[in-house]
């Protein structure tokens, strides 16, 4: 087997694969550890070097690849063909067309029927749209009433958590304020109770100094009887 039918050959054709996917990713590898400084970076790149030349070698042994001339199966890409024979075929696939229809009973009426009927789809499809665009709103518009349902609960157990406590504040203000008074009261009790002992005091002080002129005065004139005997 010559070397020209060895490189045509279908394993030729694998081998060449494998060796442009394998050797290449050795080639980056090699690359990556002399662009970083890796240790081993200088036979990294031998070896990417290395690979890359082999690859080059068996590639030259490809062979070439082969343009093939389309036109002379299809005679229109050389523009091989006149104007005649173009009008013929376009005419003739017209009337080939007009054939089928006419055969398939398939005349204006029903065309324009099959035009209103897409039309009316298309329509319809457009109202299907804007129904969809409308629900969509509202499943957007009832979440955000459930967002701002949720919040306001919140809000408002904070408030009434508020209102209790200012409530309590309140009440403990309210009993401290009685509290005060009866204080205020009772000490005021106890001022007057205070100044009526006083007065009481005073006045026994004052019964006592006149009962004390009295027994003075008794007592000198008893002394003075004494004196006369």
């Amino acid at each position: 087997m010559g070397i020209n039918n060895i490189v045509r050959s279908k394993g030729y054709k694998q081998f060449m694969a494998k060796l442009y996917g394998i050797g290449a990713s050795i080639v980056i590898i090699g690359a990556l550890f002399k662009i970083n400084h890796y240790p081993g970076a200088n036979y990294m790149l031998i070896l990417g070097l290395g690979t890359e030349s082999i690859i080059f070698f068996f590639s030259a042994f490809e062979p070439l690849h082969v343009e093939y001339d389309w036109s002379l199966v299809y005679p229109e890409l050389g523009g091989m063909v006149d104007e005649d024979q173009k009008k013929g075929k376009k005419t003739s696939v017209t009337q080939e067309l007009d054939k089928m229809l006419a055969d398939a009973k398939i005349g204006p009426d029903l065309i324009n029927s099959l035009g209103n009927g897409l039309r009316n789809l298309a329509d319809t499809a457009n109202s299907l749209v804007t129904v969809t665009d409308a629900a969509k709103v509202s499943a957007d518009y009832t979440s955000v009433l459930k967002t701002s349902a949720e919040k306001l609960a919140s809000l408002n157990a904070i408030y009434e958590m508020q209102l209790q406590s200012a409530t309590a504040h309140v009440e403990a203000a309210n009993k401290a304020q009685v509290n005060m008074e009866q204080f205020v009261n009772e000490l005021q009790a106890s001022y007057e109770n205070t100044v009526k002992y006083k007065e009481q005091v005073d006045a026994i002080a004052k019964k006592v100094a006149q009962l004390n002129n009295v027994y003075g005065n008794m007592l000198s004139a008893m002394s003075i009887g004494n004196k006369n005997d």
